[in-house]
């Protein structure tokens, strides 16, 4: 009886019905009742949560609607400070990976992990290095001290293949923080030379394009055609990848902008961190496109041919070279 008012699930009899259910009704209720905690059962035994929470060292929680598995590390052993604020980790800085069950036999994992300036880029590495798709990289405050960024992550694969690539990623992330309890506030690199003086002629060697120069600077740009609203829209339209080179031929900078479809992207992130470049953000400039181009900013140091070397690396990987021959003018 307490079941039956409590639930207000009326098997057949009108809502609010003061009369209690038929044993009939009651059987019903309890096989309901049976039916959902085996479902729960299942959704559990089909992701081995045990072994979730023995790999990624986390205690997990169950969301039985959406039959998801979540673990989450709040970034506590840094204090973080928005805009004054001391910013406790419940309120936005928080890393975290759901499982759910996939296609067929595969699982399949999403997150988002709280990084600091330092952390990116190794930690993106391993994220890429053990299967993960790296999709997303953003900032979501403004004054915040240091600075905190967010990498979002997913994958398919075995619950154990895919807990242990999040297991390496969130060690990673610790062996930096253990070596270096603050972060950095700057890569390390010795300065650039205040006059710009690089030779475009061995860039545009390795780039096989004509560069674009400005007081001894050095710039590619390599358009990705497109259509927004039935409008073709491609380099001049900001659809496009650029390279920047500043500094001295043995010490130099090199920055830009990575235009990609999204089966591109991985390619080129893989490529570009081989490489030693440093990526900053991902994320999208437009809405409405076809296809779906993806944009990534990153930042290098060293010589300039290395750089250019690495650059085109990425390039080739994801496809993007030659895609446009002119420089923009």
């Amino acid at each position: 009886m307490l079941i039956w008012r409590r639930s207000r699930i009326s098997f057949g009899i009108a809502r609010g019905a003061a009369d209690p259910p038929s044993p009939l009704q009651l059987k019903r209720l309890f096989l309901v009742v049976a039916l959902c905690n085996a479902n729960i059962d299942i959704v559990s035994a089909a992701l081995d949560t045990a072994k979730i929470d023995q790999i990624t060292g986390l205690k997990g929680k169950l969301n039985e609607k959406e039959a998801v598995y979540k673990v989450t590390s709040p970034r506590s052993d840094v204090k973080v400070v928005v805009d004054g604020w001391t910013m406790p980790p419940f309120m936005g800085l928080g890393t975290w990976a759901a499982f759910t069950q996939g296609s067929h036999t595969e699982a399949m994992v999403m997150g988002d992990t709280v990084l600091f300036e330092d952390e990116v880029n190794q930690a993106m590495s391993v994220a890429l290095e053990n299967g993960l798709s790296v999709t997303a990289l953003h900032n979501h405050f403004f004054f915040d001290h240091p600075k905190v960024y967010f990498m979002h992550i997913e994958g398919e694969g075995s619950v154990d293949k895919l807990a242990r690539a999040v297991r390496k990623l969130y060690d990673k992330i610790k062996e930096i923080r253990t070596g270096n309890p603050q972060p950095k506030d700057s890569f390390g690199s010795k300065s650039v030379p205040e006059k710009n003086s690089i030779s475009p002629e061995p860039l545009n060697k390795i780039f096989g394009m004509n560069s674009e120069t400005s007081n001894g600077m050095v710039k590619f740009t390599i358009g990705h055609p497109a259509t927004m609203h039935g409008v073709k829209i491609d380099n001049a339209m900001g659809v496009n990848t650029w390279i920047a080179f500043a500094g001295g031929d043995d010490n130099a900078i090199v920055d830009g902008d990575f235009a990609v479809t999204e089966d591109e992207l991985q390619s080129a992130l893989k490529a570009i961190r081989v490489g030693g470049i440093n990526i900053v953000a991902i994320h999208s400039h437009m809405t409405h496109e076809q296809p779906r181009i993806l944009f990534f900013h990153y930042w290098g140091r060293g010589p300039a041919k290395q750089l250019a070397e690495a650059i085109q690396g990425a390039l080739l990987a994801s496809g993007l070279s030659g895609v446009s021959t002119s420089a923009a003018k």
